[in-house]
């Protein structure tokens, strides 16, 4: 099978006939496209998903302001400003990550073979990028895999940052790509100066296509070439370009409306931000004494009395003159119960689990477990499904790259991938079950679901050898008794 339907001069000749392609040949459109992205929501949202997972909070940037001469506001640097940031979107991040990629995916396929070939491809270099491939769609609400081959030939697998990709989808529910733009910027040397140089590519089942930003227009790149194929390979002594049949690239969504887990939790995030670090500042003015009431204070203006009051104790008044403090009482119990309504609503929303719930208490069955786990496990069944949908499409490219080097079509085999959850269980309540089911489901299943196998395929041939030793073992001894 030849994954490749067309050479390149064909698919140029049949492109020139047709006239396809306009549309994206046209750079004005493209340049256009790629202003329009840069100035959108939906990539400053990524951005933010990002910002915040780094813990870099929108209230690293609030100013003190108060109203001053005229009633306009205006910055104020002598008073309390604490900036607390609370990482409950890492924590919400790397809670999921950790729950539902922590673990190697099982692949199941009846073809010894073929799954061996697999393996090749879905070894542990794959499996940290699937991780980082996992915390970047939470973060940005999709990510990117793009599928190339290496100057030496290599078939190879690269994440490409989730705001660098405008997607061009042929169907409404965007599951097949029509071709893709990738802006980007790079540093590069110009002359003697180093210079941050705009770049813009255009992929679909052609090739591609680059372009430089210059002066707000596009040019061809001329320094790696306008354009080339997906693919340079050998036809007898010569070399041709050829492309696969669909754009190299397979998007990893985090939920079907492609929406970072930002959107749904940052307001609560930026107000328990603000609440805790208000109350920092009033706890830390509270020393100050609250409100002064000045009553013929023999001084030039405030600024000198808080002055003398701070570094002498002490301020000087008239005979009629005195000094009055109206305390501000702190309502504790409004703010601890505000504080905790947020948190609940943050991990409700955010479909987390929080550590420091007491719904658990000491309940440490399956069922509290599970219930513990029930937000959780729902945003991981929607994870799963979406990433069980862009793995069927990588695998796609995979069987095309095994058809390239053993001549073997393996693209019909039904191949399915099998998340394993980490989750904290009662392992005694997991393995009885295991050993109730036996002769009920598959073995393979059973093996899959037990709470200390790490690697189904790994755990399926150490009882396969651990089964051909106690046979071999048998046939020994019944030798040896027939020799006696």
């Amino acid at each position: 099978m030849d994954p490749f339907s067309e050479t390149l001069t064909e698919k140029y000749n049949r492109i020139i006939e047709e006239g396809a392609k306009n549309v994206i040949t046209d750079v004005e459109i493209i340049m256009y496209e790629v202003n329009e992205w840069e100035d959108s929501s939906l990539r400053k949202m990524m951005l933010d998903g990002q910002r915040y997972y780094e813990n870099k909070h929108d209230i690293l940037e609030r100013k003190k302001m108060v109203v001053g001469e005229g009633g306009a506001l205006q910055e104020v640097n002598n008073i309390a400003n604490n900036k607390i940031v609370h990482g409950f979107i890492r924590k919400l991040v790397d809670q999921k990550i950790g729950y539902l990629l922590s673990l190697p995916f099982t692949i199941q396929n009846e073809n010894k073979e073929y799954m061996e070939l697999l393996t090749e491809y879905f070894n542990k270099k794959f499996y940290r990028m699937f991780q980082n491939v996992g915390k970047e769609a939470i973060n940005k609400g999709k990510a990117w895999i793009h599928i190339y081959y290496d100057e030496q030939g290599n078939f190879k697998f690269k994440r490409i940052p989730s705001e660098e990709i405008i997607a061009f989808w042929k169907d409404s529910e965007r599951t097949e790509l029509d071709y893709i733009i990738r802006s980007f910027r790079v540093k590069q040397w110009i002359g003697k100066k180093k210079e941050t140089v705009h770049k813009v590519e255009v992929w679909d089942s052609t090739g591609v296509y680059r372009y430089v930003v210059h002066k707000g227009k596009l040019i061809p790149d001329v320094e790696v070439g306008e354009y080339s194929p997906h693919l340079i390979r050998e036809n007898g002594d010569e070399l041709e370009g050829v492309n696969w049949n669909r754009v190299p690239f397979v998007c990893f969504k985090y939920n079907d409306e492609e929406l970072p887990i930002l959107n749904y939790v940052k307001s609560i995030v930026d107000d328990y931000d603000k609440q805790k670090s208000d109350n920092s500042n009033n706890l830390e003015e509270l020393p100050n004494g609250g409100i002064y009431v000045v009553k013929n204070y023999d001084g030039t203006d405030l600024g000198e009395f808080r002055r003398n009051l701070s570094v002498y104790r002490a301020v000087k008044v008239t005979e009629e003159g005195g000094l009055e403090t109206l305390n501000l009482e702190i309502d504790t119990e409004a703010f601890k119960t505000h504080m905790e309504m947020q948190r609940k609503d943050l991990y409700e929303l955010g479909r987390g689990v929080d550590t420091q719930s007491d719904r658990l208490g000491n309940d440490q069955s399956g069922i509290a477990l599970r219930f513990l786990y029930a937000d959780l496990d729902m945003d991981a069944n929607i994870i799963e499904t979406e990433f069980q949908a862009a793995l069927e499409q990588l695998k796609w490219f995979i069987d095309q790259d095994i058809a390239i080097r053993t001549a073997k079509d393996y693209s019909s085999q039904e191949v399915e991938f099998i998340f394993n959850r980490d989750i904290i269980i009662n392992e005694s309540e997991v393995i009885e079950n295991a050993s109730k089911s036996t002769g009920q489901i598959s073995d393979e299943t059973i093996i899959a679901n037990h709470p200390w196998v790490t690697n189904v395929q790994d755990e399926i041939q150490r009882l396969e050898k651990q089964y051909n030793r106690q046979e071999d073992y048998k046939d020994t001894f019944e030798d040896v008794k027939n020799d006696e």
